[in-house]
C-alpha cells in the first residue's frame, strides 16, 4: 500500500511520507514556462495536458510521496454562475451576476459539471500517468472559506464582509452556505470517481471564525461533506485543514469524522499529539524555511519528523510553498526527512 495511504489509516512509518502545499506552484521554472504557456491561470485550470503537466513537474524533480490536482478553490463558485478572474499581481476576483448576491439564484449539483469537467479530465489522466507509488489527492475549499470570497469579490484581511452577511443576514448565508457545500460534495464525489485516492478539504480562513461561528460554519459543513463522501465512497481518507483556528483543532478533529489533520505552522506538536491524537496528522512546517533553507531548514525538519515519531504523519508545511522558495532547498528538506 502506498506510503500516504497507510499513514491515513493508522499506521507510524518510521519516514514519513512528505508532499507540500502548492508544490505545483511558481517557485518551479517549468511551472513558470507551462504557465505562460498556457495565457492564463483559468486556462491553465481548464486545460487537462497542462494541468496534468503542472502536477506531474514536482513529481518529477523531486519524488514526492503524493500529488495534488492542479486547480483552485473558485473554480466551484465560478460554476455556480459567479464570474471569476485572476489580476496579475492581486488575485481573484468573483462577481455576482448583476450583483445580487440571491443564494436561490446559484446553479444547481446537477449543473455544475458543465464548467468543471475539464478538472476531472485532468484527475483522470493524473490517475493513469504518475508512478504506481504517488498517492494522488483531489481538493476542494472548504464552504467557509469559499464563502468568504463569495461575500467579499476577493480576499481580505480580516473577512469581514462574510462576517457581517453572516450575523447581519443569518438566513441568507446559510442557504449560501449549504447551496456550496452540496456542490462540494458532487464536486469532490466526481473527483473520487475519475481516479484521487484521497481528497483535502482547506479552510483556509477558518482562523476568522469565533468558537460558536466555527462549530456552525467551519465544523458542521465539513462533517456534512466526510459523512456523504464515505457513504458514497467507502474508504476514501479526508484531511481536513482549518488554518488558523488554534485550540478549536481539537473539536474539528473530534467531531468533522477526517482522517487526518493538516497543522498549520503555529501549532504546537505536542499539543496537537495529546489533543487530536485519533487522527493522522500533516504538517507543519513554516514555509519561510523553504525560503531560507541551509542549517535552519535542516533543524526545523527533522526536529517535526522527530517529534512526530511514532505517531501518524505526513510531512508538509504549515501553508503553502511560496514563490520566492528556493528549489534547491525542497532537496535539503527530503534530505533531512529521508536522509
Amino acid at each position: 500500500m502506498k506510503s500516504v495511504l497507510r499513514v491515513l489509516r493508522g499506521e507510524a512509518l518510521a519516514t514519513p511520507p512528505v508532499w507540500l502545499m502548492r508544490q505545483a506552484g511558481r517557485y518551479l521554472p517549468e511551472y513558470r514556462a507551462t504557465r505562460a504557456k498556457a495565457g492564463s491561470f483559468l486556462d491553465l485550470c481548464y486545460t487537462p495536458e497542462l494541468a496534468e503537466e503542472v502536477t506531474l513537474q514536482p513529481i518529477r524533480r523531486y519524488g514526492f510521496d503524493a500529488a495534488i490536482l492542479f486547480a483552485d478553490i473558485l473554480l466551484v463558485p465560478q460554476a455556480m454562475g459567479l464570474e471569476l478572474s485572476f489580476v496579475e499581481g492581486e488575485g481573484p476576483r468573483l462577481r455576482w451576476p448583476d450583483g445580487n448576491r440571491d443564494p436561490g439564484r446559484l446553479r444547481p449539483v446537477d449543473e455544475v459539471d458543465e464548467k468543471l469537467a475539464p478538472v476531472y479530465e485532468t484527475v483522470r489522466r493524473l490517475s493513469a500517468s504518475l508512478p504506481a507509488e504517488t498517492t494522488l489527492i483531489g481538493f476542494a475549499g472548504a464552504p467557509w472559506t469559499v464563502a468568504t470570497y463569495m461575500a467579499a469579490g476577493r480576499g481580505t484581511p480580516d473577512q469581514g464582509p462574510a462576517r457581517r452577511w453572516m450575523f447581519s443576514d443569518p438566513n441568507g448565508f446559510v442557504a449560501m452556505i449549504d447551496r456550496v457545500t452540496d456542490a462540494t460534495i458532487h464536486y469532490l464525489s466526481r473527483q473520487i470517481d475519475a481516479g484521487a485516492e484521497v481528497v483535502k478539504i482547506f479552510d483556509s480562513w477558518a482562523g476568522a471564525l469565533t468558537p460558536p461561528m466555527f462549530e456552525r460554519f467551519a465544523i458542521r459543513p465539513v462533517t456534512r461533506i466526510v459523512a456523504e463522501l464515505a457513504a458514497r465512497h467507502p474508504g476514501i481518507p479526508v484531511i481536513g485543514f482549518p488554518r488558523g483556528a488554534g485550540a478549536l483543532y481539537r473539536d474539528f478533529a473530534r467531531e468533522s469524522g477526517v482522517q487526518a489533520v493538516a497543522l498549520d505552522a503555529q501549532v504546537p506538536l505536542g499539543w496537537a499529539r495529546e489533543a487530536l491524537g485519533g487522527v493522522a496528522l500533516q504538517g507543519n512546517l513554516d514555509p519561510m524555511l523553504m525560503v531560507v533553507g541551509g542549517d535552519a531548514l535542516r533543524h526545523e525538519a527533522r526536529r517535526i519528523r522527530d517529534a512526530m515519531a511514532g505517531h501518524p504523519h505526513i510531512f508538509n508545511l504549515g501553508h503553502g510553498i511560496t514563490p520566492d522558495a528556493d528549489p534547491a532547498n525542497v532537496d535539503i528538506l527530503l534530505e533531512a526527512i529521508r536522509g
